[in-house]
């Protein structure tokens, strides 16, 4: 399965990129809070609080929907491969069906292909509105001058002493 990262060609990877990448993103967002009436991410900052509110609950929707595309591939992609393991071992029982053996093969292992490439797309699908949902959280946490290091605060306060890291 491929893994989506981004860096840029003068930089080297950290360990993690998400500590990075939310500092960054929040401090454009908050940067945007004095940007003109063109940018998007100043109408949510500054325009009705239902707006961002509206965003947040409808990108969480939708992760949850690409979540269940994705369970959902994901089960097919498991019967796709039993039926392919199940025609394979029928088909070697007899010499005679080489032939047949090897085109039957080949379309199964197509429909296997085909399936791991919805999966595929599904899982890209999965973490686009996820992002989502992060950007829209951090707009409304930002409306309320809760910073980034504030939320790390509190879910390090939610897991026990040996789980944080250090």
């Amino acid at each position: 399965m491929t893994r989506h990262t981004f860096i840029a060609d003068n930089e080297q990877a950290p360990v993690s990129q998400i500590g990075a990448c939310l500092e960054t993103l929040s401090q454009v967002i908050s940067a945007r809070s004095t940007a003109g009436p063109e940018s998007y991410t100043a109408s949510l900052l500054s325009g009705p609080l239902d707006k961002p509110l509206k965003k947040l609950m409808e990108e969480a929707g939708e992760v949850a929907l690409a979540a269940k595309d994705a369970q959902a591939l994901t089960q097919v992609q498991a019967q796709v491969q039993a039926q392919s393991q199940t025609r394979g071992q029928a088909q070697v029982q007899t010499q005679t069906q080489t032939q047949t053996q090897g085109r039957t093969q080949a379309q199964g292992q197509g429909g296997q292909d085909a399936s791991e490439e919805a999966y595929e797309a599904a899982i890209d699908h999965l973490r686009y509105e996820a992002a989502d949902v992060v950007y829209h959280l951090l707009v409304i946490l930002e409306r309320f001058g809760i910073s980034i290091d504030e939320l790390a605060a509190e879910l390090n306060m939610r897991m026990k002493d040996n789980e944080r890291h250090k």
